[in-house]
C-alpha cells in the first residue's frame, strides 16, 4: 500500500510538472507569436506613416508582460497545490501586499514614470538627448522600468525612468534639426574689441560646417552670417560670443572644438589679448 500510495504521488507530481511546463511553453509560444504579428504589421504600419516608434516598442513590453501574468495565473489554477497555496495566499493578502508594496515601490514607480514618458513624448528611441548634467547620448530603448541610451563612447547608459523623470531633459533632435552654437571667449581689457569680433566671425564663416540661417530680409538689412556680441564685463575680462549654427549636433562640436584652435592662434597673431585671473598679495 505503501509503495502504492509513493507511486501514485510520483505520478501526481509528475502530472503535476508536466502542466506547468506545458503552460509555460503556450505562454511563450503565445508571447512570441503576438510579439511577431505585432512587429510584422503594426510595426511596418509604423514605418510607413512615419511615426515614431517608442509608443510601439512601449506597449510591445506590456503586451509581453500581460501574457507572462496570464501564463502565470493559469498554472496556479490549473494545478491543485498551487491553487490551494494561492487561497492561503489571498486570505492573508493584506500583509502580503503590503510587503509586495513596499518591496517593489521602487519598481512600480520606474513603470509608472515609463508611461509618464511614453504619454508626455519628451524624446523618442533614436534622438540625440541630455539627461541632467551626467548622461547623454541617443536612446536606443525604452523598457518598462528603464531608457536605454549609448554614449558617445559607444557604451550603454541604462538609466531607471524615475531618474528621467526627476531631471531636466535636452532633446537635441527637434524637427528642425539645425543647431545653434554658443562659443564663448574672453579677451583682455586692452585689446581691441572690434578687432576680436572680427577675427571670431572670420573663422566662424571659413568653417566648412558652418550654415547660414539669415533670411533674405536678413541679409538685405546687413546682418552678417555668425552675429558677435559683447555679453559680459567681467572682472579682468571681456566675454564675446559667437551664434553659429550647425546642420546637427556632431557638426555642431566640431566647429566648437574647431574655433578654440584657429581663434587662440589668430588672438596671438593678431596682438588680442585673453587674460587670466591675476592675485597681488600685499604682505
Amino acid at each position: 500500500m505503501l509503495e502504492k500510495s509513493f507511486t501514485s504521488r510520483i505520478a501526481m507530481l509528475g502530472s503535476y510538472f508536466l502542466t506547468a511546463l506545458v503552460i509555460l511553453a503556450a505562454t511563450i509560444i503565445v508571447e512570441r507569436l503576438i510579439t511577431y504579428i505585432l512587429t510584422r504589421f503594426i510595426g511596418k504600419a509604423i514605418k510607413k506613416i512615419g511615426a515614431a516608434p517608442t509608443n510601439f516598442v512601449f506597449f510591445s513590453y506590456l503586451v509581453s508582460g500581460f501574457i507572462y501574468i496570464c501564463g502565470i495565473i493559469v498554472a496556479i489554477y490549473s494545478i491543485p497545490p498551487l491553487k490551494n497555496v494561492a487561497f492561503s495566499l489571498f486570505a492573508g493578502a493584506g500583509i502580503l501586499a503590503a510587503i509586495i508594496g513596499f518591496a517593489s515601490q521602487q519598481a512600480i514607480s520606474n513603470v509608472i514614470s515609463g508611461i509618464f514618458l511614453v504619454i508626455s513624448k519628451p524624446f523618442k528611441v533614436g534622438d540625440r538627448v541630455d539627461i541632467g548634467v551626467l548622461y547623454e547620448g541617443y536612446v536606443e530603448d525604452i523598457t518598462l522600468r528603464h531608457t536605454v541610451i549609448r554614449n558617445f563612447e559607444n557604451r550603454k547608459i541604462i538609466i531607471p525612468n524615475s531618474i528621467i523623470n526627476s531631471e531636466y531633459i535636452i532633446n537635441s533632435s527637434v524637427d528642425k534639426d539645425m543647431i545653434c552654437r554658443h562659443i564663448e571667449f574672453n579677451i583682455a581689457y586692452t585689446s581691441s574689441i572690434d578687432l576680436a569680433m572680427d577675427i571670431i566671425r572670420d573663422e566662424a564663416e571659413k568653417h566648412p560646417e558652418t550654415q547660414d540661417q539669415r533670411t533674405p530680409q536678413d541679409i538685405a538689412a546687413g546682418i552678417p552670417k555668425i552675429v558677435v556680441r559683447v555679453i559680459e564685463l567681467g572682472e579682468y575680462y571681456v566675454k564675446l560670443r559667437a551664434w553659429v549654427w550647425a546642420v546637427d549636433s556632431p557638426s555642431s562640436f566640431h566647429i566648437y572644438t574647431d574655433m578654440r584652435k584657429t581663434v587662440k592662434e589668430r588672438f596671438e597673431r593678431e596682438g588680442i589679448e585673453i587674460p587670466i585671473p591675476m592675485r597681488k598679495i600685499i604682505e
